[in-house]
């Protein structure tokens, strides 16, 4: 099984930059996206239908924000709910719970901190109750998490650590969460396979970020502890255009 998560920085857009043949080429079986970009009134106007994919779409109230999508090969079988229970982050459409015979897979777009950290306390709130709810599920089956998770947890994943130490994304109580997360029995799918490879996943559109691969490795497949023997390969397709997010995969 294949599975890729993007961040698509929204859903129109990037369909006018080879999404379709993107899916063509790659053929996963299951892909997460996150910041859709589209509300629910929206989306059922402009039809949104892929070939061989049934989808799953939970919009933000706010128009033009947030949001997730999972598009899920016709052939599996499985259930989707939105939401984890909390409409102070529902409302968002951050969290999708894809649910197999032997295991969960959540796709998560975290809150961004925000550059005044105004954000922080919002996040950090999400985070601890995710964290429960994941705790919760694992006890049935084990778990996958990936998406966007706004942080990189080491200093190998940024180009400037010591530049970015306390800014978004790279604040100490963040990179503690992810810790916690490790320590709670998960595994960096990527860094467990590919120890000490320097590869980012998310560029700023300032000053040519990503053609200079001054870059942040942000996206993400956390997975159990107990899954660790199914995983063959965790990849980041950063050759792929049409966001300031390059794709992330796994193939179990």
């Amino acid at each position: 099984m294949k599975i890729i998560s993007w961040n698509i920085n929204g859903i129109r857009a990037v369909l006018k930059k080879g999404f379709i043949d993107f899916l063509e080429q790659e053929k996963p079986d299951i892909v997460c996206l996150q910041e859709t970009k589209i509300d629910d009134d929206t989306r059922l106007s402009l039809n949104l239908e892929f070939d061989g994919y049934q989808s799953f779409w939970h919009g933000a109230k706010r128009p033009g924000y947030s949001g997730t999508a999972i598009l899920v090969k016709s052939s599996l079988k499985y259930s989707v709910k939105n939401g984890f229970g909390f409409p102070i982050y529902d409302q968002e459409g951050r969290v999708q719970i894809l649910e197999f015979e032997k295991a969960y897979l959540l796709n998560v777009y975290f809150p961004n901190a925000n550059q005044e950290l105004s954000r922080l306390p919002y996040r950090l709130a999400f985070n601890e109750e995710l964290l429960k709810f994941i705790q919760k599920l694992e006890q049935k089956k084990p778990v996958i998490i990936t998406g966007d998770f706004n942080v990189a947890h080491q200093e190998i994943d940024l180009a400037r650590p010591k530049a970015n130490e306390g800014s978004a994304g790279f604040t100490k109580e963040e990179r503690s969460w992810f810790s916690k997360l490790i320590n709670a029995g998960y595994l960096d799918s990527f860094r467990l396979l590919n120890p000490d490879k320097i590869q980012y996943s998310w560029w700023s559109f300032r000053a040519a970020a990503r053609s200079r691969n001054v870059g942040w490795r942000i996206d993400y497949f956390v997975i159990s502890a107990k899954l660790r023997k199914k995983i063959s390969k965790a990849f980041i397709l950063d050759q792929v255009q049409g966001s300031d997010h390059a794709p992330v995969g796994i193939e179990l």
